[in-house]
């Protein structure tokens, strides 16, 4: 078997446009993954390796993460090493694709451009890696782009992303005259030459640049000292030199300080350009964790969810865990990474969501979407299996222990559409698509609309639900036509009412007969709305014979799905029935419900019903300059602020706001604080409407229902 002490899993995150699938690329090309290199918008027509997805390499974003497998033999200890990278979205409305990576990685290299540095995705996506506790290096891209300086971005990182970031590296020449870096642990300068930088040149620092690498070097040196006594005596005695300190020493001390997220070590070069790739793929194997020092949980169902730390070791039982779905021409590939045990071709494995048993028929290892076939797969490595029917985020086990890895955090979707097929003959496709797309991402639902029998599909942004109207049309040929986003109100009532209703028709033969009388009371709304009715039999001496008292209660619910003021439905009421009257011959279990129902409306009437409708709790976070703005927006749209923090130049804010107000609230945040906040919206509560506004929405479902009628 492999050594586990020689492998990584890494995944690239970055904000969009800042490079990253092209250091994929150049990444895969420096372990001979591809003899030829493809740019995202290139000239040739091919598009990067890892943009497999036609809609990707149109728009030149990175949706899907591809998972890709390669070699690398160190440039300096010549060890080889298998590293898989996972190549995630850097677009706000992918985020959960990005949650899921970071879920099965173990480090992560975060991108930045030399230009811009730290932009607002790379606070969140730092953000979610510090959720997850992904330990990270940093690589400075674009270093060749007028305008470029590394060594400042270094400092953002401290100032924007509270990180404490290790200089690794110097530049040599920066825009146009960038020729290499210069490696501070080793003080030797690192050349890219050759027609994509194949060969590295290692030469002696040259003189021009003596100085600085001399105080950068110390500056690494003293950082190292914070953490090791040894590197302290020898800092305190001027000792800096190469012969001096121990370099195994620093790499030791830098390694360590990364893998429990204290230091960020920073690198640099231009994947455009081939330089200091290489050098950073030594970082890659010098400074992040193998699965063997990344503690990963799971937790026991058979011990009350207790928490237990996965062993990262061949022999122990098998616990896998599906972190991405993707159907093609092939069928459905599972993309699973293995926390421990070894899963084998022919293996049968247990679903621990169904706990059904399939059979392991396919174990391929992933090249973007490329496939090469293996035989097993042991701890820590990222595989996929194919025609295995589960869900994302499902855990996999041998059957030997229930154990089920942490529920990853799922984000509430919060923005709805309705959708319809132009053509009735498409409706099959469309289905397909919206099942397949629901599974690969739990971020989007569907739900058909049990009033109006509308498809809604609901999802993170308006990107997000565009991108997959794209792939319905691309790849299912689906025409689909949207509808305005709609919100779910509900109905209920402010005060009693009793009601008194006689059913009777005669029409020869048997007739119909029920009586009833009893009292509608409100009861309190609580969270969303969902168990609001009760049921209170007070009938005494048999007025109403026991087996017609469960239709008076059919009747009562039958009306709580739809509410006369608008149609939407009813909630938050009791029920009593106190007394009655029958009939031995004309009543009847029909009689007693559609007298219920009759009873019911009348004191609906009487109850002064009102309209709730669906408050959202929401949470922008924002930089401190922008506050004034976004909270007059929030008040603008009836919303309450709930409370401010402030930290680090950048403001929480947290506020109550209708969902009604919310629709296209994503693109005006975006450009009230050019790009750079970020906001989640999650369901608080159901409130009374407006007097104003209820009053405009039962004219509107009056229009409706006129229209309908005609």
């Amino acid at each position: 078997m492999k050594d586990i002490q020689h492998h990584r899993n890494i995944g690239i995150s970055a904000h969009i446009d800042s490079g990253k699938t092209t250091l994929t690329e150049r990444i895969l090309y420096f372990t001979k993954r591809i003899h030829a290199i493809h740019e995202v918008r290139g000239k040739d027509g091919v598009g990067a390796t890892m943009d497999s997805m036609e809609l990707e390499r149109e728009r030149g974003i990175t949706i899907q993460s591809a998972a890709t497998f390669a070699n690398w033999t160190h440039t300096i200890t010549g060890e080889k090493d298998t590293i898989n990278i996972i190549d995630t979205p850097g677009h706000v409305d992918f985020t959960i694709e990005v949650e899921r990576s970071l879920r099965v990685l173990d480090g992560a290299i975060l991108v930045l451009t030399g230009v811009e540095g730290v932009q607002s995705q790379s606070i969140t996506v730092d953000r979610q890696m510090k959720r997850y506790h992904v330990p990270r290096v940093v690589f400075v891209n674009k270093c060749d782009r007028s305008g470029a300086n590394p060594l400042r971005v270094a400092v953002m990182l401290k100032e924007k992303l509270n990180h404490k970031p290790i200089v690794m590296q110097i530049p040599i020449g920066l825009e146009d005259q960038l020729k290499g870096v210069v490696d501070l642990v080793e003080m030797k300068a690192y050349y890219f030459e050759g027609a994509n930088g194949d060969d590295v040149r290692i030469t002696d620092i040259p003189d021009e640049l003596k100085d600085q690498a001399q105080e950068y070097r110390e500056k690494l040196v003293d950082c190292c000292a914070d953490y090791n006594d040894t590197i302290m005596e020898l800092a305190m005695e001027g000792k800096y030199g190469v012969d001096e300190i121990d370099k195994d020493l620093l790499k030791k001390t830098i390694r360590e300080q990364t893998i429990s997220l204290e230091l960020t070590p920073v690198f640099m070069g231009s994947a455009h350009k081939n330089i200091g790739v290489q050098k950073l793929l030594d970082g890659v194997i010098d400074y992040l964790p193998n699965p063997t020092e990344v503690e990963n949980k799971a937790l026991d169902i058979d011990n009350n969810e207790q928490e237990v730390v996965l062993k990262s070791e061949d022999n122990a039982p098998l616990v896998c865990y599906a972190f991405k779905l993707v159907n093609d021409r092939y069928g459905q590939l599972t993309y699973i990474r293995v926390y421990q045990g070894t899963i084998k071709k022919g293996d049968s494995i247990v679903n621990m969501a169904t706990g059904k048993k399939v059979g392991v028929g396919r174990l391929v290892r992933m090249h973007a979407d490329e496939m090469v076939d293996i035989t097993e797969a042991g701890a820590g490595d990222i595989v996929a299996l194919f025609g295995i029917d589960c869900a994302s985020g499902t855990t996999f086990t041998d059957g030997k222990n229930k154990f089920n890895m942490t529920s990853m955090h799922v984000p509430n979707p919060v923005i709805e559409l309705v959708i319809e097929a132009k053509n009735r003959d498409e409706l099959d496709n469309m289905s397909k698509a919206l099942n397949r797309f629901t599974k690969e991402d739990p971020t989007f639902q569907v739900e058909v609309d049990k009033e109006s029998g509308q498809t809604i599909i609901k999802g993170m942004g308006e990107l997000h639900l565009d991108v997959y109207i794209e792939r319905m049309r691309r790849e299912y040929h689906v025409d689909v036509q949207t509808g305005a986003p709609q919100v779910a109100y509900r109905e209920t009532i402010t005060r009693a009412s009793k009601f008194e209703y006689t059913h009777k028709k005669q029409t020869g033969g048997s007739g119909q007969f029920a009586k009833i009388i009893g009292e509608m009371r409100p009861m309190e709304v609580e969270g969303d709305a969902e168990n609001t009715y009760k049921f209170v039999n007070s009938v005494v001496g048999g007025r109403i014979p026991k087996e017609y008292i469960p239709s008076c209660d059919k009747g009562f619910q039958s009306c709580m799905e739809a509410g006369s003021l608008i149609g939407f439905p009813v909630v938050g009421i009791e029920m009593e029935v106190t007394d009655g009257a029958y009939h031995e011959v004309d009543s009847s279990d029909m009689a007693f419900q559609i007298c219920a129902r009759m009873a019911f409306r009348q004191a609906f009437e009487k109850a002064g019903a009102q309209i709730l409708e669906p408050i959202m709790k929401v949470e922008i976070t924002t930089p401190t300059e922008f506050q004034g703005n976004v909270v007059g927006n929030i008040s603008q749209r009836r919303g309450n602020i709930v409370g401010t923090t402030e930290e680090r130049g950048e403001t929480t804010i947290e506020a109550e706001v209708p969902l009604s107000e919310m629709f296209g609230y994503a693109t005006d945040l975006r450009s009230m604080t050019q790009g750079k906040a970020e906001f989640t919206m999650e369901f608080k509560k159901y409130a009374p409407v407006p007097r104003n506004i209820q009053e405009e929405l039962i004219k509107k479902y009056g229009d409706k229902a006129k229209a309908g009628q005609r």
